[in-house]
């Protein structure tokens, strides 16, 4: 991973200011930035649905009700990653350290992917360098698709906005059975390689087999249904997780509103770390109650990574603030409807497909 350097601009003293009021505010409530009893009440009940839509799958005696069961289950386990692991990984979902790293080690790890790794690279790498190749690790370098203007354009890259969709099915497929195991080998899809603690290694082997076991193999022993029954509801729930997952994630950072940032020849951005993250982070619906408690402020991306040392149950209140405080020191905030993003998530694809250089447009409410 290049490590980069940052230049002092704008963005410097709007971060400065920033966090001199977001302290003056959680001061003058005497509240902590960690997850408050509205949080605590999440944890609890997005891990006892987890636990009841399983049940209740496992004991199913009807073939629509094992199917509706089995996709509740996965659909909340990944509500239960966005509202609790997310928040936990950075340390803000209770105030307890212990708390926050067996909350995060328990729901990610259960989902048969690895929190080390993903925990490790999504700290150190994509919020440091959202967005700059060969820097941050959520920058792929997969020949199906063209991401940034670096790699090489291909005929069949015209085309990737029309089949992304069809790929976006797989992306947890690919995550679970691809992308961590060539990780073993130190080959990775993304633009950097990852080398894995042996102890990491047999986690990520064990919770696989572990979650292979009781999405798969113990369905199959216990209920009375045809294992083809079984690994269809396994693919499918599988796509719908992988649907919503770049539903809410992709139109983020892959944005036709963008900026896709190269450094120089010593490493250098010609723009200060906070900058980087207002351009390069795309939020939509940000001041609505429903995303922020559905998808655990995943929808105000730019104020979360920003201020990723307070839990997102606070953000519609520091929101107001945060606008405020851009548009003071001359910043561009790109906040949006949800359909816009993803109406600009597709021309970007196009773009991308279709142009050797492809340059954001200038952003406009």
């Amino acid at each position: 991973m290049n490590k980069l350097k940052f230049t002092k601009d704008e963005g410097s003293e709007f971060y400065k200011e920033l966090n001199e009021r977001i302290d003056q505010h959680f001061s003058e409530k005497g509240i902590h930035k960690s997850g408050n009893k509205r949080m605590i009440f999440k944890i609890i009940l997005y891990f006892s649905l987890d636990i009841l839509f399983y049940v209740l799958m496992i004991t199913s005696t009807t073939t629509i009700g094992f199917y509706s069961f089995y996709l509740l289950t996965g659909l909340f386990v990944l509500l239960t990653a966005f509202n609790i692991s997310h928040d936990a990984a950075h340390g803000v979902a209770v105030k307890s350290k212990f708390w926050n790293k067996l909350l995060f080690s328990l729901s990610f790890n259960l989902q048969g992917n690895n929190a080390y790794v993903w925990g490790k690279n999504h700290n150190e790498s994509h919020h440091l360098y959202t967005n700059v190749e060969g820097s941050d690790i959520d920058v792929l370098n997969n020949p199906l698709f063209r991401m940034t203007e670096n790699q090489p354009l291909k005929w069949f890259h015209k085309y990737q906005f029309i089949y992304a969709p069809f790929l976006y099915l797989l992306y947890s497929i690919n995550w679970f059975f691809l992308r961590e195991t060539l990780m073993l080998i130190n080959y990775s899809s993304r633009t950097i390689k990852i080398e894995i603690p042996r102890n990491e290694v047999i986690k990520l082997v064990v919770y696989k087999f572990l979650y292979i076991g009781y999405m798969i193999i113990l369905p199959i022993y216990l209920l009375p249904f045809d294992w083809t029954t079984v690994l269809l509801a396994f693919l499918i729930n599988h796509f719908l997780i992988s649907l919503i997952f770049v539903g809410v994630l992709g139109v983020s950072h892959l944005s036709d509103y963008v900026a896709h940032p190269v450094p120089d020849t010593n490493n250098k951005l010609n723009m200060s770390w906070p900058k980087l993250q207002m351009s390069t982070s795309v939020d939509y619906n940000a001041d609505s109650t429903f995303f922020n408690w559905t998808l655990g402020g995943f929808n105000a991306h730019a104020l979360h990574h920003l201020l990723p040392n307070i839990c997102h149950v606070h953000y519609l209140e520091i929101l107001p603030m945060f606008k405020e405080l851009s548009q003071k020191h001359g910043l561009i905030y790109m906040e949006m409807p949800y359909r816009k993003s993803l109406a600009s998530h597709f021309r970007f694809l196009k773009g991308m497909g279709r142009h050797q250089q492809f340059k954001p447009i200038p952003f406009e409410r």
